[in-house]
């Protein structure tokens, strides 16, 4: 039932939202060229890696890692992207991971690859029996303030208590906490 919701959420979302996609994508090729969409490798569901798709908010030419690690993300991303990024309008484009069945709306969200020690964390608490989301129940109760501990936690609770109620919960969450743009760490920097 929930991958039916999602699916038809995503493609619903991705036809309304086609006009704005296109604006974004025009934006991005006027200030730093092209690509528009940014594409990195993630850990999905059963530990399967995977390719997630944003809308890209640094220079081209900036290093991977993860966004607590990247200490010169004031210098990388681009005056737009800032925009993009505190508005989590970046993240739009994880519309096609969900017709994909790669994401859901709602799960753990899916880390890079070379996260060693959280990964063994969520493995060992079961986190990776779900499909990863584009927002999930540790974005909503710290994002970036809380430790890989506390996030590990929280998508263990998540897995223990889902349901499509603590879905909508969680959808509501994020709204707020997009629309107070709170709890978004860029390199150790607000």
């Amino acid at each position: 039932m929930k991958r039916v919701l999602d699916f038809a959420a995503a493609l619903i979302g991705c036809i309304i939202l086609a006009p704005l996609f296109l604006v974004i994508a025009l934006i991005i090729l006027a200030v730093d060229g092209a690509p528009v969409i940014y594409t990195q490798k993630r850990i999905g569901k059963d530990m399967k890696e995977f390719t997630i798709y944003k809308f890209r908010t640094m220079k081209n030419g900036t290093r991977v890692a993860a966004t607590n690690e990247l200490t010169e993300s004031h210098e990388r991303i681009t005056a737009f992207g800032r925009i993009l990024r505190k508005t989590s309008i970046d993240e739009l484009p994880q519309l096609i991971n969900i017709l994909k069945g790669d994401m859901s709306f709602v799960g753990p969200r899916p880390l890079i690859t070379n996260e060693d020690r959280i990964h063994t964390l969520r493995r060992d608490a079961g986190v990776y029996t779900v499909r990863p989301g584009l927002t999930g129940w540790a974005q909503i109760n710290g994002r970036d303030d809380v430790t890989v501990e506390e996030k590990v936690a929280l998508d263990k609770e998540y897995v223990e208590k889902q349901s499509l109620m603590f879905d909508f919960k969680i959808l509501l969450g994020t709204v707020t906490s997009v629309l107070k743009m709170k709890n978004v760490t860029e390199g150790g920097n607000k």
